[in-house]
């Protein structure tokens, strides 16, 4: 519990690092922290943490409504990956490369049924994916990064 409230800590500590794209803010580090929280806190904290610091963030006016939907499929699709799929340590920083893959579709697709339900919700889809992916994707490499230099780290011998 108190690694998940540091690393949401950490998100919102970093939101005024973002840059706006159409209709959402990028934020990339929270697509690091979402890597890195799925593989060390599994999926439910992960995206307990990401729900908390898109909640902060939101009300503090660092991040839109979009930040639920463009956070919480890309810290779930994570904390599964590194659980289910690539159980072996010697891969599951490689699960970081999930969250782009969950952001930029799942989570482009309710952000927008939220800004746009109806008609348009296909255009804003590819609009949003496009947003969303150019945040996850630099933030995901950098939460791989930093996943592959702790498990450097923890097989060093004197660690």
């Amino acid at each position: 519990m108190l690694l998940a409230a540091l690393l949401a800590a950490a998100a919102v500590l970093l939101s005024p690092l973002s840059f706006p794209v159409g209709p959402s803010r990028c934020f990339p580090f929270q697509h690091t922290i979402n890597a890195v929280s799925g593989v060390l806190l599994g999926p439910w904290w992960a995206m307990g943490s990401a729900f908390v610091a898109s909640f902060v963030r939101y009300t503090t006016g660092t991040g839109t409504i979009l930040a639920f939907p463009g956070s919480l499929f890309g810290a779930l699709s994570v904390g599964l990956a590194a659980r289910t799929l690539l159980r072996g340590k010697r891969f599951r920083s490689w699960s970081a490369w999930f969250e782009p893959c969950a952001t930029g579709t799942l989570g482009a697709f309710a952000a927008a049924l939220i800004v746009s339900p109806g008609a348009g919700v296909w255009g804003m889809f590819a609009t949003l994916s496009v947003a969303f992916l150019v945040s996850s994707v630099p933030g995901a490499g950098l939460g791989f990064l930093i996943l592959k230099g702790l498990e450097k780290r923890l097989r060093s011998p004197g660690a």
